[in-house]
């Protein structure tokens, strides 16, 4: 998953300097910082570690604190703008006098704004989630307020024209770019319309950012279940089982099965009864029905603003401040791909349903000779099971989550100079301004970290996991920034940046631990770059910084990192038996490697339907089409055609039959007409590890040249000017053609 610490602030160009406050209760008693996780570091321990020179955030807000805060940022904002507009005309606008309120203000924001929509992903209150998604809805509509004034671009627009072309000693290449792009984003808001046009633009714009957060509201508060007998779920270990919600009255006997990753993953890929996995399948992919309505206005919306300014559709303005910048460059990258996979996609639908064949003959089950979606997972992993010799349950026991967890870190603190210093609750509280750790996390269950450079010689920032799935908790896995990381005002002094990794791993049942499979090893690892990422950022603005890169690069760097997840050196260090510390036997290590591109054509056949799906619904030939479009229809046209896999339509059902895209968060939360980017980024992080890491992963003289050269930089230059300065030569797509045995 993206790392989204950013994603509900794409509107945000201006911040305030101060916010209204209002007293904030104590945390509920009940709450007690008491995390199952201990880590020790391989690195000297030393107490003062635990005593950082920033304090922590703090996560104390309430429902009625955010109802007076977030309206007070943005009266502070309006302030801070007027006296810019009063006090600066276009004739003097220089960087310094316009951009150093302007920046400054953001900075001490930011501080806040992030946390305060937090909340909507990850608190346990209801009410605290539907406050902080009103709270982004307020910010968005004033930082649409703040994007579209005329005075300030006048302003902006100056010094943009005084640094083109002209060199000036206090400007250096990082103010220029951040200019450059502002410049820019002024006139994707609409600062070229005039009269109603400007009017019906920012109306489109505000109703797009509530569609969007109604939307994410209605996924994140989604706590559907699918009610099953034990025995239909055979198949699925006992113990999983035993841990699901046990049903009364019409359910009595029954268990539900939520479709959370950790409960719809493994019984898609082991439940044996074919009539069962279809009902999960079509249940998953028909909820959430009222967001279908929502993200079908905000197609049209979009469409209707990107036509305003002059753009044929939404995906051109999208794509315009991409790496890739165009529909012409996407469009082929795309078709290209799928052309050249499907042919491999259709051996491996084959090999599996001759598979299906025999299984359903020697379980006198009828087959009908086609190979649904609900298909794959189970006879995928069958065939790593029979042919691979891989049996991803017992692979599982070999990564106890603790364990992993740790050597996951010790990798990263050998691989790029760092030192994780675990908070315990009296750290916390010795760090807390009211003495109170409970106040220092959002959950109980939230492990929090003091990050270092490797030599203690200074500070990175803060760290924290949120492991394991809750009620109204957003349901996948996702970095989340909590503060920024910038260059204080002072010039020389920085304030530390802060991360939040949101997990749903499963909790630990009775004695024993959590366990997790190899996937979820692979997305953690990923999930941790995105983290160390942002900690890693050294850029002078905090919209520049960490993760705030272009959005098809952003994913780029923890792609990268999954490589190391597929070698017999890391496996050795990650893998611990929960119940012997034995690693991973040779054998099931090498089976395991040799999976890594079973069945890669399908899977990546699907992730191009999620692309292709993205960009036609963006991409009508008008606006009229946009309006007439069937989402549902397209979204099951999409996959139908670039998997090959047959669905409930192949059964009777209407070809519209899904509403998955209800659930398609993605597209709500900055990736429209961006979906491509997982599989373009793809092309630049496999360059990048073959030619720097392929070799020797754990080299620590390449880890620092790529921390510093690569995550250090941020968004704060062009991300093909960082790769060219990496890789020594301009980036090219041989090695990800190769990795997918397409040379």
């Amino acid at each position: 998953m993206a790392s989204l610490g950013h994603l509900s602030l794409a509107l945000l160009l201006f911040a305030p300097s101060a916010f209204a406050a209002v007293a904030k209760p104590p945390t509920p008693a009940g709450y007690e910082y008491t995390p199952r996780f201990q880590y020790k570091s391989k690195r000297q321990a030393n107490p003062d570690l635990t005593r950082p020179p920033q304090t922590p955030p703090i996560f104390n807000d309430t429902v009625d604190s955010l109802k007076v805060d977030a309206p007070g940022l943005c009266n502070q904002t309006k302030a801070v703008l007027d006296k810019l507009a009063a006090s600066v005309s276009p004739l003097n606008a220089t960087f310094a006098n316009t951009y150093g309120p302007i920046l400054q203000d953001e900075h001490d924001a930011l501080l806040k704004m992030y946390i305060q929509q937090f909340y909507a992903s990850v608190s346990t209150d209801s009410a605290l989630r539907d406050a902080s998604s009103e709270v982004a809805s307020v910010q968005s509509n004033c930082a649409l307020e703040a994007g579209t004034r005329d005075d300030i671009f006048q302003l902006v627009e100056a010094v943009y024209n005084r640094l083109n072309g002209t060199v000036n000693g206090t400007v250096d290449a990082e103010d220029r770019y951040l200019v450059e792009k502002d410049y820019k984003g002024y006139l994707r808001n609409g600062l070229a319309l005039e009269g109603s046009k400007r009017d019906q633009f920012k109306a489109a714009r505000s109703r797009i950012t509530d569609l969007q957060l109604q939307f994410d509201q209605n996924y994140s508060g989604d706590t559907s279940v699918i009610w099953l007998t034990p025995a239909e779920l055979e198949g699925l270990p006992t113990d999983h089982i035993n841990s699901l919600a046990k049903g009364t009255g019409e359910n009595e006997g029954k268990v539900g099965l939520t479709f959370k990753a950790p409960d719809v993953t493994p019984a898609l890929a082991l439940v044996k009864n074919p009539d069962v996995r279809r009902r999960i399948y079509i249940a998953r992919d028909t909820r959430v029905l009222q967001n279908v309505p929502l993200m079908k206005e905000a197609i049209v919306k979009r469409d209707e603003a990107a036509r305003l300014l002059g753009y044929p559709h939404h995906a051109a303005l999208a794509l315009e401040n991409k790496m890739a910048h165009d529909v012409e460059t996407v469009q082929p990258f795309l078709n290209g791909l799928r052309d050249r996979l499907y042919e491999r996609g259709q051996e491996e639908i084959a090999g599996m349903n001759a598979l299906k064949k025999k299984d359903h003959e020697a379980r006198n089950l009828t087959y009908d000779g086609n190979f649904y979606y609900w298909d794959r997972d189970y006879y995928n992993n069958i065939i790593i099971e029979t042919e691979y010799a891989v049996d991803q349950v017992k692979v599982s026991e070999y990564f106890p989550l603790d364990r992993t967890i740790t050597s996951m870190l010790h990798i990263f603190e050998s691989l790029f100079s760092m030192h994780f210093v675990q908070l315990s609750a009296a750290d916390l509280s010795a760090l807390s301004p009211s003495g109170n750790a409970k106040e220092m996390t959002w959950h109980e269950d939230v492990i929090a970290f003091a990050v270092w450079e490797g030599d203690n010689s200074g500070f990175v920032g803060y760290l924290y996991m949120d492991l394991y799935p809750r009620d109204g908790k957003y349901s996948h896995f996702a970095e989340f920034t909590l503060q920024p990381g910038f260059l204080k005002a002072d010039g020389k002094s920085r304030h530390y940046p802060a991360s939040a990794l949101v997990c749903n791993f499963p909790k630990p049942q009775g004695s024993n631990p959590a366990f997790m499979t190899h996937d979820d090893v692979v997305t953690f690892f990923h999930e941790l770059g995105h983290g160390i990422h942002d900690l890693s950022g050294r850029s002078k603005w905090a919209r520049l910084a960490g993760t705030s890169t272009a959005r098809d690069f952003v994913e780029a760097p923890s792609q990268m990192l999954e490589n190391w997840m597929w070698t017999n050196l890391t496996l050795s260090q990650l893998s611990s038996h929960y119940k012997t510390n034995e690693t991973l036997p040779t054998e099931l290590m090498d089976a395991l490697i040799s999976t890594k591109h079973v069945m890669e054509g399908l899977l990546t056949l699907r992730q191009l339907a999620f692309g292709l799906f993205d960009m036609k619904i963006h991409t009508p030939a008008s606006h009229e089409e946009a309006e007439a479009i069937d989402l549902s229809l397209e979204y099951s046209k999409s996959m139908r055609n670039s998997t090959g896999l047959k669905g409930p339509e192949d059964q009777g059902e209407p070809e519209n039959w899904s509403s998955g895209e209800a659930t398609f968060g993605h597209l709500m939360g900055g990736y429209d007409a961006g979906y491509y980017g997982y599989l373009w980024s793809q092309v630049y992080s496999t360059d990048m590890f073959y030619t720097a890491f392929k070799a020797d992963p754990m080299n620590p003289e390449t880890g620092s040249r790529y921390r510093h050269g690569v995550l250090e930089k941020g968004g704060s230059q062009d991300e093909f000017l960082t790769l060219e300065q990496f890789l020594g030569r301009p980036p090219n797509s041989e090695a990800f053609y190769k990795e997918l045995g397409l040379e």
